[in-house]
């Protein structure tokens, strides 16, 4: 070479050739790194591939193959008789000094600024451990999961296969879904709907953002109940929304406060868990239900109805839900089987009058084109031969059996920490622990010794802080339900 320079600048470059990628793409790479530093600048005439293998001591073919790639990708041009040259068409950069104290991790922190949204800081706690008092999850050994995996592996072996996997379907779902859903829901709920009213969509979570993109608009007005679900209210902030929180106690939302707010400010929308109120599991009363569908209709406000666990109740046959009742279509209905089946497979439905699903539908292809029709065919499928009911059937005395042998050990086992009623249905028991207990040093502790809880974090706002978690007992067995329930009696004695 003849540039002391740039026989410097080849030296450098290191070359590792036990490595995966091909030495001539390392080689091409190393250049193509002192280009976009500035080192070598437009225009500049490279050492002939002779000069470059002699350096680096490589084969010769080795330095024009990573040549001839920089030139397909742009960054070198070449000419006949003159030699190869850095291209004179990239914009001059400042060169760098050829050993940079600091280097920026492109890989971990982006080159431009991200908005900090503190509502978006909590990340949903990833039960890890072996024994887990959750936050009311289904077991998954009672899932019928055989005969899933047969109706999915019938989906992809049946004919029409361009039907299914040649071209894009419905954003709403499949019409088998649909009907399915629609069918369900109009046997088990006293619905009313057709195939027409219902969206499927990937869990509740999805449903509730769906209906913040589409139906919410900056300013607009959500009303819901304290304590309450986080993640619905992450979707009403991040929509742009005012969220307000009104009181609940042991019959569910304060309907008259929800009044009183009505008459001073324009409602867009109230989010309600009327069957089991998220965290607390209390029912909305009928009265408050009847009340709640009526201004709805005198004020104009939509019901978001989040009927996560409506399949389990122990007590006596649960109250339908507001959407059977609503006569005037302001109820979005929105349900999954992911707590009933398993929230690994994310299933749900949006219920609603026609031209709601329409214009959701055509929101939800902003999002995401269409929803995993093979598996909502598969769940249909569940739903067509009656296996999910018979699923449904035979998992609700089971879930009674370890609520009922859950509630005994807290009585018996904890009596002097926790107080709770036992809940009429769901998976979870809203426990309340007594002022002395440092709920977030009990979660740490647990943990510790392999029992997973909440720290109650989640539950507590400026007005309202009960001391309390949910303890999921569906998804443990009875020797695993009493194990926690030891570790924390442990605990709890210290």
């Amino acid at each position: 070479m003849d540039s002391p320079i740039l026989t410097r600048i080849f030296h450098d470059i290191h070359l590792d050739h036990p490595a995966e990628r091909a030495v001539y793409l390392q080689l091409a790479d190393a250049i193509l790194s002192l280009i976009k530093k500035g080192i070598l600048r437009p225009g500049l005439k490279l050492p002939s591939s002779r000069d470059v293998a002699s350096q680096l001591q490589i084969n010769r073919i080795t330095v024009s193959k990573a040549y001839e790639e920089l030139q397909m990708q742009g960054w070198l041009e070449s000419a006949v008789g003159r030699g190869t040259f850095i291209t004179s068409h990239i914009p001059e950069s400042a060169p760098r000094t050829l050993r940079s104290a600091t280097k920026n991790n492109t890989s971990q922190t982006a080159g431009f600024t991200i908005p900090v949204q503190p509502y978006l800081e909590a990340i949903p706690s990833i039960v890890s451990s072996e024994l887990h008092l959750d936050d009311g999850f289904p077991d998954p050994k009672l899932a019928p999961l055989k005969e899933l995996y047969r109706a999915y592996r019938s989906q992809l072996t049946r004919s029409g296969l361009y039907n299914k996997f040649g071209k894009y379907g419905h954003p709403d779902g499949s019409e088998f879904y649909k009907e399915a859903i629609s069918r369900y829901l109009n046997e088990t709920r006293g619905l009313k709907t057709t195939a027409h009213n219902i969206l499927s969509v990937k869990g509740t979570v999805m449903g509730i953002n769906l209906v913040c993109n589409g139906l919410i608009n900056p300013g607009d007005i959500i009303v819901s109940g304290i304590p309450g679900w986080r993640r619905a209210e992450q979707n009403f902030i991040h929509a742009g929304a005012k969220h307000i929180g009104i009181p609940v106690d042991e019959h569910g939302l304060i309907v008259d406060e929800l009044k009183k707010i009505c008459r001073r400010k324009k409602v867009r929308m109230v989010y309600v868990t009327p069957h089991h109120h998220y965290p607390t599991t209390v029912s909305l009363r009928i009265d408050r239900r009847l009340e709640l569908l009526r201004l709805a209709s005198e004020y104009g406000f939509i019901i978001f109805e989040d009927d996560y666990d409506f399949d389990f109740h122990y007590k006596h046959r649960p109250l339908l839900p507001l959407a059977s009742a609503d006569e005037n279509g302001m109820v979005i209905y929105c349900g999954s089987f992911s707590k009933s089946f398993s929230p690994a497979f994310r299933i749900g439905y949006l219920a609603a009058s026609q031209n709601v699903i329409e214009h959701l539908s055509r929101v939800r292809i902003l999002l995401d084109r269409q929803g995993d029709h093979i598996l909502d065919n598969a769940i249909a499928e569940l739903l067509h031969d009656g296996t999910m009911q018979r699923y449904l059937r035979k998992t609700l005395p089971v879930y009674k059996e370890r609520r009922d042998f859950f509630c005994d050990l807290l009585s018996n086992e904890l009596k002097q920490a926790v107080s709770f009623n036992i809940p009429e249905g769901g998976m979870t028991v809203w426990t309340k622990f007594a002022a002395s207990v440092d709920v977030e040093k009990l979660a740490k502790d647990a943990f510790k010794k392999g029992l997973y809880i909440s720290d109650g974090r989640n539950h507590r706002y400026p007005t309202f802080n009960a001391n309390a978690v949910r303890l999921g007992f569906a998804s443990s067995s009875e020797e695993e339900l009493e194990k926690g329930v030891g570790i924390l009696k442990q605990l709890l004695k210290k």
